[in-house]
């Protein structure tokens, strides 16, 4: 669906036979949201919630992902994690319970053409429409560039080759929850009305990196001027007011939403919407869900969506390189 990670349907990747069933775990359930004797809240931040305005305020979006018009959104008052979940938090849900992600089932997830560590023989391919991205055998959220790629050195970086499915598995868990689209903006917005960025509207006050992204010609050079040509730990740079770290760039995040380019259309009004959910949930695993704040790989060249009100959307059963994840919960 988006330029930004390619999607793993049966026909996405040129020259791989497609995969019977397609979703390797089943139909998965609707958003996971842990009853409340379960909820764990250990590196939550507790947002007070309120009423604020949702969507694209500089009409700099694109057409397609639907980020507006822009409409009043009431939350209650909610808690989510201050980073994104971890390789070293991920690595003690896999050793707890010995799940296997569905980039592992599957033996096979897709690696920016820059990172990839593998051999000739483990390069299957390209993605369809976005051919920086190799299909490659072996990667996965232990080897997210290739099976000659380790996580050793990574624990506190955002666990990614995740999908949607995954995540949802994560955070039963774990006793928590994806956070909805809604919930997501508005704490990337950090108390911050109507900007541009969880810091302001200028994307390098003072000509300071605030968040890790391209810089270069994409695809093909990465300056890296932020310090990090892919991934960055969890907590690089600077928090936000609401003390959440890297809410844009690094890696993409699940919501708990199904997406759709018309939500914001559909529920547009001078009424605040009250804890908005998105569409109606799609059991489907090859269902649209929201993804939000972007990735190292953004560039304003083709993927301009490090803004906290750009969304974009993938299905739930694909993983890439650069989507991760973190969590919520109810603060009841």
């Amino acid at each position: 669906m988006s330029c930004c990670s390619p999607s793993a349907g049966d026909h996405v990747f040129h020259d791989i036979p497609a995969v019977p069933g397609g979703h390797l775990g089943g139909r998965p359930p609707g958003p996971f949201r842990p009853p409340s004797a379960d909820r764990a809240t250990r590196g939550q931040v507790r947002l007070p919630g309120g009423t604020f305005a949702m969507g694209d305020a500089f009409d700099e979006g694109y057409a397609a992902d639907g980020e507006g018009p822009v409409h009043p959104v009431r939350l209650d008052p909610y808690l989510v994690d201050a980073t994104t979940v971890t390789n070293a938090a991920f690595a003690a849900f896999v050793k707890d319970t010995g799940y296997e992600t569905e980039a592992e089932r599957l033996g096979l997830s897709a690696v920016f053409h820059l990172d990839v560590q593998a051999g000739p023989a483990d390069i299957l391919g390209r993605a369809t429409g976005t051919p920086w991205w190799l299909v490659v055998r072996g990667a996965s959220w232990r080897h997210p560039a290739g099976p000659l790629s380790s996580v050793g050195s990574l624990r506190n970086h955002p666990v990614v080759q995740v999908s949607w499915n995954d995540a949802q598995a994560y955070c039963a868990w774990a006793g928590k929850r994806l956070p909805t689209e809604a919930e997501w903006e508005y704490a990337a917005r950090g108390g911050l009305a109507g900007g541009r960025f969880p810091w302001g509207d200028e994307l390098r006050p003072r000509g300071r990196w605030n968040c890790n992204i391209w810089q270069g010609t994409f695809p093909t050079d990465n300056t890296a001027e932020d310090g990090h040509r892919n991934t960055a730990p969890v907590t690089s740079y600077r928090p936000n007011p609401y003390g959440l770290w890297n809410m844009v760039g690094n890696v993409w995040e699940w919501c708990a939403d199904t997406f759709s380019s018309g939500t914001y259309a559909a529920r547009a009004g001078d009424v605040p919407v009250h804890d908005p959910r998105g569409p109606r949930h799609d059991p489907r695993s090859d269902a649209p869900r929201v993804m939000r704040g972007g990735s190292f790989l953004c560039h304003d060249s083709y993927c301009y969506r490090y803004r906290v009100a750009a969304r974009s959307g993938n299905t739930g059963d694909s993983a890439a390189a650069n989507i991760g994840f973190r969590c919520a919960n109810d603060a009841g």
